[in-house]
Parts: C-alpha cells; structure tokens; sequence
C-alpha cells in the first residue's frame, strides 16, 4: 500500500470512529465473503462491518482519540462501526457469531468507554432503546393516573362527608 493510500485509509477510518456511537472489534478468520457479505445485510443500517490493517486502524484510533483498542488489534480484525442503536448492532453480532462461531467478537468501545466480550453480550440482551422508551411512558403514565385519581378523590370523599354529615344533622332534628 502506497504511502498515500495509507494516509486516505487512516483519514476514512479516523472519520469513521469520529462519526459512530461506538466500534466493535472482531476476529473474521474463516469466513467467507458470502457470510462477511451476510453479515454486513445483517446489521442492517445500524453498523458498518469494515476489515482494516491493525496498524492504520491504531493510527486512526488514536487520532480520534480512542486510546483503548490497542491490546485488541492482535491478528485479523474487522471493525463494525455503530452509527444507530448500540444495542441493534451487538444483537445483530451477537446472533451472527452464534450462527457462525468463525466470528469472534474481541470487544470494542462505546461513548469512550473499553468494553469486554461479555459486556458487548449483555449490551445485547438489552431491549432496543425503542422499547425502553416506550416502558419509560409507560410507566410516568401510571403514576400521572394514580396522581389524577388521587386529586379527584379528595373532592369526592369531602363531598360524601359534608352528605354524611348533613344527613346526620337531619336525623338528629337539627
């Protein structure tokens, strides 16, 4: 690769780990271009699935600020860069390597912070943001509901006791 060539990669892959929410690093040994290819389709418009020279990809880290990928660039790498949902990517690399066990997956980074195998695997168990959400709503709904329901009972039970009261008044003769 020419000296210039070199400079373009390491500028694409620098842009590349500026611009995603977070790049996980995998061991491809094995595969073949119908399942890298495959894999790409899986991960959908959340991540991009690239393979990449552990030297320029140390370069173009450490450029973009991300010193703690280091110790993972050993051997083949491919870097799958999460642009979308974190957790739809991990899902997706998740079940891709279980399918096909060729694909390791040797931990990444996520807003900065290094991340583990087993920590990618329980981001993946996580629902999608989405949902999460959706749980969120739900759950300030219910305690909007109770808080209404509440308010409306005070007016209510003061109203059956000013009832109660005035039958009383009225049964007593006054």
């Amino acid at each position: 690769m020419a000296r210039a060539d070199k400079a373009i990669a390491v500028a694409e892959l620098e842009s590349e780990f500026e611009g995603s929410s977070g790049a996980v690093l995998t061991e491809y040994r094995g595969l073949t271009v119908a399942q890298l290819k495959e894999l790409r389709v899986a991960l959908g418009g959340n991540a991009k699935f690239a393979v990449a020279k552990n030297t320029l990809t140390k370069i173009a880290a450490n450029n973009a600020g991300i010193n703690v990928l280091d110790d993972l660039l050993q051997g083949p790498t491919a870097i799958a860069f999460v642009k979308g949902d974190v957790v739809e990517a991990a899902k997706g690399l998740r079940d891709f390597a279980k399918a096909n066990p060729l694909l390791v997956i040797k931990g990444g980074v996520v807003d900065g912070k290094s991340m583990t195998p087993a920590e990618i695997s329980k981001l993946a168990d996580l629902e999608s943001r989405e949902i999460l959400l959706a749980k969120l709503a739900g759950a300030l709904k219910a305690k909007q509901s109770q808080a209404a329901a509440t308010f409306a009972a005070l007016p209510t039970n003061m109203a059956r006791l000013a009832e109660a009261l005035r039958a009383k008044r009225e049964e007593a003769g006054e």
